[in-house]
């Protein structure tokens, strides 16, 4: 991850973590129209809205240590962007009848 413990570092790296996960969403849909693909879009939503809540976060005033606020900020994008993952998956077998 870059620039571990400052605002431009945590600000790229929820732009890269959550733009990879919508691509992997969006490649899905593009590769496979015929589908029935509700859950999958659905996901894009909810990963749009993790996007501008950790931004939200990031960009408010901190009091106390910017790192450990940092930290946590990128333990949350991690855990979630993971349980997005774990929800793509299932979603992937759903449409693909697996």
């Amino acid at each position: 991850m870059s620039g571990y413990h400052s605002l431009r570092g945590i600000k790229k790296d929820i732009n890269y973590v959550i733009g990879a996960f919508v691509d992997d969403c969006t490649m899905f849909l593009e590769y496979h129209p015929g589908l029935e693909n509700d859950d999958v879009s659905n996901l894009i939503d909810e990963a749009v809205d993790l996007y501008n809540n950790l931004r939200d976060k990031v960009a408010a005033p901190v009091e106390g240590a910017k790192r450990a606020h940092f930290d946590a900020v990128r333990k949350e994008l991690l855990e979630k962007t993971d349980a997005l993952y774990d929800r793509l998956s299932v979603a992937v077998k759903k449409s693909l009848g697996e």
